[in-house]
């Protein structure tokens, strides 16, 4: 018998693989714009990287999550993972920015076959009273892979920018063998006089409010905090302030330490306060640093920020995919967790090339000003939410 309280084991098999794609992720993502910069492209060119892979993932996760449907979360993780894997690899191969952004834009495919896999698998496998519990585990996972990349990457960057491609590929098949071995194929059979369990349409779930809510701060959040930050931290640090690659490692460091400490009290706080009590003060605190991060002129200020602003990601993320789950209260929807998906890759598209755009002609300021009120702004969607956002959802 499991023990009250005791998460599945499947989760913490997730969690596992969680960790070894994004210990690779980690290592590669700051070499990616400085890798399109290599080529002599603009800032602009440069943060499209970031942009075609989130908007083929906009584009396959409808297909996507029919295929999920059609045959099951674990393989189409697994598939995912493996399309990932092939693209990064050969992304270490690209003789010029065209063939790099090719690349990204496959490995945006399979990005959204195993995230939105991944995703269902948590939202099916955790009890209802640890929904935010077991969204801040992955999630811590993820981070931790963020904290110990950058330092990895930079160590490794006196081989150059190629090889952290390859350490990503082999991570992602580390993350597959994990799947492999260890994750059953959960079952997908249900009786067909079961109307709970007929998956649940976009439709239904956008006549909830904390639904309509958590799409606004899904594409808020990514625009900002999964865009803009990753891709312009290091251009803004090495180009136009001039500091040495050891800035822009710290930063993205010190952000990811902070999300990951905040994590670790943000999931069991939505669970048992709310979702919206978590995320709104998330998404004012990590606005309010953002807007101020291109006027700063200290890499010990700057990194400091970084770190805080880390602390209001990480209070957002564990509540946007509890409350995901709470709309779904135990059926399947794959097409919904789809939805929020595209949400967030929508935000990732359009903030870092509009970033982009704004600091080729204006400054980084500006660009950082503008994605830190996009995060703010998004506070007003929870307000017709509030009312079934307001207290934790735990029903034992």
């Amino acid at each position: 018998m499991k023990r009250t309280g005791e998460m599945p084991r499947e989760i913490w098999v997730l969690v596992a693989a969680a960790l070894a794609v994004a210990l690779g992720y980690g290592i590669v993502a700051p070499i990616i714009p400085q890798f399109a910069r290599s080529f002599d492209v603009s800032v602009m060119a440069a943060s499209a990287l970031t942009s075609v892979f989130a908007g083929m993932r906009l584009v396959f996760a409808t297909p996507g999550g029919k295929l999920i449907d059609m045959f099951g979360e674990r393989k189409m993780y697994m598939t995912g993972l493996l399309i990932v894997a092939l693209s990064s690899a050969a992304s270490g191969f690209a003789q010029s920015y065209s063939q790099l952004l090719v690349l990204r834009g496959i490995g945006g495919i399979g990005s959204i076959v195993f995230s939105v896999s991944a995703m269902s698998l948590i939202i099916k496998l955790s009890p209802p009273g640890q929904r935010g519990r077991a969204s801040s585990l992955y999630g811590s996972a993820f981070l931790l892979g963020n904290i110990l990349g950058p330092s990895l990457g930079s160590l490794l960057a006196v081989w150059g920018m190629r090889l952290p491609f390859f350490i990503y590929a082999g991570t992602l098949m580390v993350s597959f063998v994990v799947i492999l071995i260890w994750l059953p194929e959960p079952d997908r059979t249900h009786d067909a006089d079961d109307v709970a369990a007929e998956p649940m349409t976009v439709r239904e779930a956008v006549s909830s409010p904390t639904y309509r809510a958590v799409l606004v701060t899904g594409f808020s959040h990514a625009w900002t905090n999964m865009g803009v930050r990753l891709t312009m931290i290091p251009l803004a640090t090495g180009v136009a302030m001039g500091y040495g690659e050891w800035v822009s490692g710290a930063a993205l460091t010190a952000g990811a330490l902070g999300t990951a400490l905040a994590l670790l009290v943000a999931g069991s706080w939505s669970d048992r306060y709310g979702r919206m009590r978590v995320i709104v003060p998330g998404l004012v605190l990590s606005g309010a640093t953002t807007m101020i991060f291109g006027n700063l002129d200290n890499p010990a200020i700057l990194v400091a920020v970084a770190f805080v602003t880390g602390l209001g990601a990480g209070l957002i993320q564990p509540g946007e995919q509890g409350a995901v789950a709470d709309v779904l209260d135990g059926r399947a929807g794959g097409k919904v967790v789809s939805t929020f998906q595209m949400a967030g890759d929508l935000g990732q598209i359009i903030g870092p090339l509009l970033a982009g755009f704004i600091a080729d002609r204006l400054g980084y300021s500006y660009a950082f000003a503008l994605s830190g009120a996009i995060l703010i702004l998004a506070v007003i969607a929870w307000i017709p939410a509030r009312t079934d956002s307001y207290r934790g959802y735990r029903r034992d």
